[in-house]
């Protein structure tokens, strides 16, 4: 990934020309790369693990169906510099790409995501850097889901690490539309039939009723529930 990974092919034969020894160490620079994103990550899984037990505990309910991470693999990572047009070198890569890590949390209820979005980055060491409401603003296609980018500090050997992690709030009606519709996105290879898209975006718009007739329930169960639901 580091400027000397971009140009280790000859352009005419597409033939490595860098020694064992060079890969080698183009390797653990990368791994040196994305360790700090590792880290960033199991951040902000500790903070969500903390606030879901302590929700139970304290409201006997817990707002989070389930938890998924990733971070980004040297190839998806590769394509995406590629593909934005992004300096191979780990300086223009840390600035220019904000997902290298990424944590989604899928709610029971859309109260619970923004809920879960406002004691996440209340916290004095999580710093906001982006906000995109796709709940109150869904995508033209139908999408809808709370994005955020927040920076948590990493503290390695040799000092501290603003690392970048983009966290996606959803409920479980969001989650399983987002599923199919990035199904179906490539097995069309992005050029989806209009009827198709108009398909989706009914069920988007279906899987929004479920939600609020849901949650609607939920808090006459719970005799009112434990707070509004409000956008970003």
């Amino acid at each position: 990934m580091a400027s000397s990974a971009v140009n280790a092919f000859d352009p005419d034969h597409t033939t490595l020309t860098v020694s064992p020894a060079e890969l080698r160490e183009m390797r653990d620079e990368l791994q040196r790369f994305l360790m700090g994103y590792r880290f960033g990550l199991r951040e902000i899984e500790t903070k969500i693990a903390i606030l879901r037990e302590e929700f139970l505990l304290l409201h006997d309910y817990n707002p989070i169906e389930h938890v998924t991470s990733r971070v980004k693999s040297p190839d998806s990572l590769v394509e995406k510099v590629q593909r934005k047009g992004v300096e191979a070198d780990f300086d223009s890569i840390r600035r220019a790409i904000t997902d290298i890590a990424g944590v989604r949390i899928t709610c029971s209820f859309t109260a619970d995501a923004y809920r879960l979005f406002d004691l996440l980055t209340a916290q004095d060491d999580v710093h906001l850097v982006e906000t995109k409401d796709y709940i109150a603003q869904p995508k033209a296609n139908g999408y809808k889901s709370l994005h955020a980018i927040v920076s948590v500090p990493v503290y390695l050997s040799t000092g501290r690490l603003d690392v970048p992690v983009e966290v996606q709030f959803r409920t479980i009606a969001m989650d399983f539309w987002a599923s199919l519709e990035h199904k179906i996105y490539y097995k069309y290879d992005a050029q989806i039939p209009s009827e198709l898209s108009e398909s989706l975006r009914d069920a988007a718009h279906s899987a929004a009723e479920l939600d609020a007739r849901m949650e609607r329930l939920h808090r006459e169960i719970r005799g009112g529930g434990i707070g509004p639901v409000h956008s970003v």
